[in-house]
Formats: structure tokens, C-alpha cells, sequence
């Protein structure tokens, strides 16, 4: 049975301050175009390409972090280890090949979606397939978003978990669909700062609570929590160095590279060198985020190093641990709960803004554009109203969705990348195969993504019918040795050992997992690249017996691959100098310049132009002669 509190009227003012002034942003963008008459489609979704490199960079931080880090990046640290800040590592590497690879192909063909590139490079069929995944996800993650700060809030207030849940969605849908795109970047840059606030002030606070950084250290040491580096081979394994860095590097390349509310981003930006800027000045603030968090999970467990919260049934859900912890450290100071609570759910408004924002923008580009007529018909003005009535009924829509979230009783930032893994990963493997590979057809990209995608729901129904061993998931040890009593008392720590250790030697079944559990049992950190390397390798087989794709527009290749290719084929300028071109500067310098051929006097009373051209032809047969001179050396 879960504890309940209720807060001060200064942490209300708190968390009321976070609301009006997010709302406040929305409605200042809005009246601002207005007043501008900026109000067009671009200008609502990509805000006219006009946006600086440092607000973009601080709201791609804060979309994909949210509450999930927030609140369950502390309770995976309590209850697995500080192993999860490896996967900052694996967002450097995707930032060097966001840069290398996907920003200068998106940014030079001038798109709003990422999805019109592959309508462009596959097809509709493939589009239209990666594009019901984008929705799909989307729609899920944003449920997961909304849901977590609604049960923190409903946990340490008491506060109705449904109402949280509407006030979120109504708030984060008004100033989505007033400002546009600039409206949820400003809003970003803002909440990620509450973000911030919110677990320092967790973290300040537990640490003179516990009596120094130090022993907080030593009590997350001893007890297993500072694991870092896990060398494990086996993929069952939750988490090792080879989950969170290879499988962390996939995640965040599908996230940063063809997910459409981070792409949507960087291509607001005002030139390709400010896109690549704001990418790794996001990487900056990732830091500063995940770190504050992991850290808040030492002093977690350096808090109930000997009295879990789970085994006393004073939570009933691992979720609600942070919660929790706020209770018992900050209730006492006024606001400061208030802050905790307005961070969660600042992480909630970027995230689902983001999302709102990018949806609205991928109905317009990819549905209503290409298919209905009357589109091209409309004034601008039209056109953005229909934007914004778009982007408020997506924010309706996934208030629903948060209901599903609660089904889960897992730490939501593992039932996070979990989607992430089974849905993105066939969607990076679409966009891997037209970007790196000229020779892949529509044919081949359409079938890898289906079996891909038939892969990733056989992997997700089959984690859930076959739960994975205890000892590929490894959570560490917790106690109930130092708890209170209702009498007052200590619990005796015999009793606790004796407990333990008869659960430990009761007789359990010698049974050898089956394949199908052996299979199922594979890590959700692997998700993400089963999914795309099937993609590729599958898509490059059928692209191979179909005859592979013919004459692909140049543009639509990653700029690296041909700086690539011409390096390794070492290919000369003169070689794109057709053969007939040659033949024809041959024939007229040999006529011209042949001993046989002798001038009228009209030729030699020819015009200083007509002398000034002859001395060109002149040099250009020289210089051909140098060619073929070394041509033949």
C-alpha cells in the first residue's frame, strides 16, 4: 500500500508557476505571428528555418529525456546499477554519425518530412509503412511520457491520477497549437532548466541527508550500484557495456537520425553548420540530465540502503519510488516538492509537445499534401488553421493513450526503450538502406521492413510470455535489515537472513531453458539493431535477385558515400569528359594545326576575335596532349 502526502501551498504555486508560464510562451508565439503575419504552414512547423543552433539543441535534449529520466532514472540505478549512463557514450557516437551522414542528406533537399525522402527514394508503399511505425510509436511513448509525472503527482499528493493526466494534455495541446514549432522549443529550453532544478534539488538535499557525496559513494560502491564497465558477452544479459554502447548507439541513431520530432529540429535551424552545432550542444545538455539523474539513483539507495520501500509495501510500484524519495527528503522545505513535481512534468510538456508538433507535420506532409486536392488550393492562412486543428486533436488522442501505461508494471524508462528498440529499429533500417546503398530497390527496403517489423512483434509478445531468468536480468540486492516496525522496533536481521536464505536453497526445477525462451530472453538493448540490420541485409538480398534500383538521383545518397566512393575509385575530373567531346577537340586541332593545311588570305586577314578564339583552341590541345601523356605513363 502506497504512501500519500499533500503539498504545501508553496509547492503548489510551484508547479502552477510551470503551467502559466508554458501556456504564457504558447500564447506570445502566437499573437507574435499574428502580428507578423508569419503565419504559415513552414513557419508553424519548421518555424521558417530561422531558429538558432542553442534553444534547438536545449529542446532535443529535454524531448527524449522527459519524465522517463526523471523518474525512472533514478529507480534504474537503485535497482540495477549506474551501467545506464553508458548509453551516453553511445548518444556521442550517433551524434558523429547524425553529423556525418543524415544531416546533410535531409538538410539539402529541403524537406519538412523524413518521411518524403523515402516516398521520394521507395516509393509510397514504403513510406506509407515506415510512416504507420512512426505513428505507432509515437502515440505509444507519448502515453508512457503522460503517464509517469500524472503518477507522481497522484502518489505523493493524493491527487486524482486522471486529473493530472488532463491538465497535462490540455495545457501541452494549448500552447502546441497556439505557437507552433518555436512555441515548443521555447517551452523546451524553459522546462529542461526545471528539469535540471528538480533533481539537484533531490540530489543537494540527499546528500546532506545521507552526510557527504563521499558516503554516499561508498554505500552505492559496496552495495554493487557503481558497475560501469560489464564486459558479459551473452545477450540475454540486461545490461552490459555491449547493450547500453552498441545497442545504445542504434537506439539513438533511430531516434536522432529519421524520427521526425528530433529531424524536425535540426532542419529549423538557419544553416546545415547550426543543425550540427545544436546537435552536439544537445549532447552537452543529455549529459548534464542523465547524470543528475543516475546520480539522484546513488542516493537512493544510499537513502533505503537497509529499508526497500518495495519489500515494507510502502510502494506498490517501482514507479514510485522517486516519488517517494521526494516525500521523505524535501516535504519539509516549502516549494521544493513543488519544484520536484513541476520538473517530472515539465519533461511530460516537452515530450509530448515535441510529439504533437512532429505528428501534425508528417499528417500534413505525407497525407493531406500528396492526396487531397483542395490543399493546393487554400491560403496559407487555411492551410495553418488546418495544422493547428490537427495538432489539437493529436493532443486529445494521446491523453487517451496514457491509460495503457498503467497496465505495465515495469520501471517505465525500460518499458521505454523497449518500444523504442521493436519499432525503431526496422524504421533506421529503411532509411540506413537509401541513404548508404544506391543499389537498394523499393522492392528489397518494402520486404526487409516486414519481416523486420514481424521479428520485433514476435520478440515483444515472446518478452512477455517468457519472462526472462532472474539471473540474466541481475538485479542487485535490497534489505529490509534497518526498517522501523509499527511498534518501534527494528526488524531482526536474523529473521531477514534466515528469509533470504531459505528462499535461496528452496528447491527450484534443474529445467535448461528452450530455444524459444533462450530467444526471448535476448535483451531489449539488442532490439533496435536486430531490427535494423534485418532491414538491411534482407532488403539488399531481394534488392540483389529484383535487378536491384537504376539511375538514383545522386541527391537522394548520403554526400558522404560519394566523398567515400571517389576516394577509394580515385576518380579523375577528366573522366566525366565525354568520348565524343574528346574525338571532336582532336579532329578541329589536328585541321587547325596540321602542317598540310595552309590559310586563304581571308583566313589571314581574320579578326583579332577570331585569332583570340584560335589561341584557346590552341591551349586546350596542348593541354590534351599533357593528358594523354600521362595516361600513358
Amino acid at each position: 500500500m502506497s504512501e500519500k502526502s499533500v503539498l504545501q501551498a508553496w509547492d503548489y504555486v510551484a508547479f502552477a508557476a510551470m503551467l502559466v508560464i508554458s501556456s504564457a510562451i504558447g500564447f506570445y508565439f502566437a499573437f507574435r505571428h499574428e502580428r507578423t503575419k508569419g503565419g504559415t504552414v513552414e513557419e508553424f512547423l519548421i518555424g521558417s528555418r530561422q531558429i538558432s543552433a542553442y534553444p534547438i539543441a536545449l529542446s532535443m535534449a529535454s524531448s527524449f529525456l522527459s519524465a522517463i529520466t526523471v523518474i525512472g532514472g533514478p529507480v534504474e540505478v537503485y535497482l540495477y546499477g549506474i551501467m545506464v549512463l553508458m548509453y551516453n557514450l553511445a548518444c556521442l557516437f550517433t551524434m558523429i554519425i547524425t553529423c556525418l551522414i543524415y544531416i546533410p542528406l535531409f538538410y539539402r533537399l529541403n524537406i519538412i518530412s523524413t518521411y518524403e525522402y523515402i516516398n521520394r527514394r521507395f516509393g509510397s508503399a514504403v513510406k506509407y509503412g515506415v510512416t504507420f511505425g512512426f505513428l505507432t510509436y509515437m502515440v505509444i511513448y507519448l502515453g508512457i511520457a503522460t503517464y509517469t509525472p500524472a503518477l507522481a503527482l497522484s502518489e505523493v499528493t493524493g491527487v486524482n491520477l486522471w486529473i493530472s493526466i488532463i491538465s497535462t494534455g490540455l495545457v501541452c495541446t494549448l500552447y502546441t497549437t497556439l505557437g507552433g514549432i518555436k512555441a515548443v522549443v521555447w517551452t523546451d529550453v524553459f522546462q529542461i532548466c526545471i528539469m535540471l532544478a528538480g533533481l539537484l534539488a533531490v540530489l543537494i538535499q540527499g546528500v546532506i541527508h545521507v552526510g557527504g557525496f563521499g558516503k554516499v559513494w561508498r554505500i552505492a560502491e559496496s552495495g554493487g550500484r557503481i558497475n560501469f564497465f560489464d564486459f558479459d558477452p551473452d545477450p540475454r544479459r540486461r545490461h552490459t557495456f555491449w547493450t547500453t554502447v552498441i545497442g545504445g548507439t542504434f537506439v539513438w541513431c533511430a531516434i536522432y537520425s529519421c524520427n521526425q520530432a528530433q529531424v524536425q529540429r535540426y532542419l529549423a535551424c538557419k544553416s546545415e553548420k547550426e543543425a550540427k552545432k545544436a546537435i552536439f550542444l544537445n549532447w552537452i545538455g543529455m549529459l548534464l540530465l542523465s547524470t543528475a539523474a543516475c546520480l539522484c539513483g546513488l542516493v537512493m539507495y544510499a537513502v533505503y540502503e537497509t529499508c526497500d520501500p518495495m519489500e515494507t509495501n510502502r510502494i506498490s510500484n517501482t514507479n514510485q519510488m522517486t516519488p517517494l524519495l521526494v516525500l521523505d527528503l524535501l516535504s519539509h522545505i516549502p516549494g521544493v516538492s513543488g519544484l520536484f513535481i513541476a520538473s517530472a512534468f515539465s519533461g511530460t510538456l516537452s515530450t509530448t509537445s515535441s510529439g504533437i508538433n512532429s505528428l501534425a507535420a508528417v499528417f500534413v506532409e505525407d497525407f493531406l499534401k500528396p492526396n487531397w486536392k483542395p490543399w493546393n488550393h487554400f491560403s496559407d492562412r487555411k492551410k495553418t488553421l488546418i495544422s493547428k486543428l490537427l495538432a489539437m486533436i493529436f493532443g486529445l488522442s494521446i491523453v487517451g493513450m496514457a491509460a495503457l501505461t498503467s497496465l505495465f508494471e515495469e520501471n517505465v524508462m525500460e518499458l521505454a526503450r523497449s518500444v523504442d528498440g521493436l519499432i525503431l529499429g526496422p524504421i533506421l533500417g529503411v532509411f540506413t538502406l537509401a541513404a548508404l546503398f544506391p543499389k537498394s530497390n523499393s522492392k528489397g527496403a518494402f520486404v526487409g521492413m516486414l519481416v523486420s517489423f514481424s521479428i520485433s512483434i514476435f520478440l515483444g509478445i515472446g518478452a512477455q510470455m517468457h519472462k526472462p531468468a532472474a539471473r540474466f536480468r541481475r538485479k542487485l540486492k535490497t534489505s529490509t535489515a534497518g526498517c522501523r516496525l509499527p511498534n518501534g522496533t527494528t526488524s531482526n536481521p536474523m529473521n531477514i537472513t534466515t528469509f533470504v536464505t531459505t528462499m535461496i536453497t528452496s528447491p527450484t526445477p534443474d529445467k535448461t531453458p528452450s530455444i524459444m525462451e533462450n530467444i526471448c530472453s535476448i535483451s531489449y538493448g539488442y532490439y533496435t539493431p536486430i531490427g535494423c540490420l534485418t532491414t538491411i541485409i534482407i532488403g539488399l538480398l531481394i534488392s540483389k535477385v529484383t535487378g536491384g534500383a537504376k539511375d538514383v538521383d545522386k541527391s537522394l545518397i548520403a554526400p558522404i558515400f560519394h566523398t567515400i566512393h571517389k576516394f577509394i575509385f580515385k576518380e579523375e575530373p577528366a573522366a566525366s569528359l565525354p568520348e565524343s567531346g574528346i574525338r571532336l577537340l582532336e579532329t578541329t586541332a589536328e585541321k587547325l594545326f596540321s602542317p598540310d593545311h595552309h590559310p586563304s588570305r581571308s583566313q589571314v586577314d581574320k579578326t583579332e576575335g577570331d585569332y583570340n578564339e584560335e589561341k584557346k583552341i590552341e591551349r586546350a590541345w596542348s593541354e590534351l596532349k599533357k593528358l594523354k601523356a600521362m595516361d600513358k605513363s
